[in-house]
């Protein structure tokens, strides 16, 4: 399951950044979720971050992108395959 941001969003900018996947962005008009890149933190926390800061509670589960628990830790899995490897990027810096 992917999260989703509603037209309730109040554009605080507090879930952006909580965000470990990068899945939140400016839109249009309002915050977005890529559901491509959102795993619910599976991976990174036990809920939703996003979830847990939204001052105005306007991140439900998007209803287009069902998925269950195996799923969003397969996706964050590929995810993290995609990103270097801290321990390795920190030896290079």
């Amino acid at each position: 399951m992917a999260l989703l941001i509603t037209d309730e969003c109040i554009n605080c900018d507090v879930c952006e950044p909580e965000c470990p996947n990068q899945a939140i962005y400016m839109g249009v008009e309002i915050y977005e979720i890529d559901p491509q890149r959102c795993t619910e933190c599976v991976g990174h926390f036990d809920e939703p971050q996003c979830v847990q800061v939204c001052p105005v509670a306007c991140i439900p589960i998007n209803p287009a992108f069902v998925e269950n628990r195996e799923t969003l830790w397969q996706k964050y899995q590929r995810l993290q395959a995609g990103q270097p490897d801290i321990a390795v990027q920190s030896r290079i810096s």
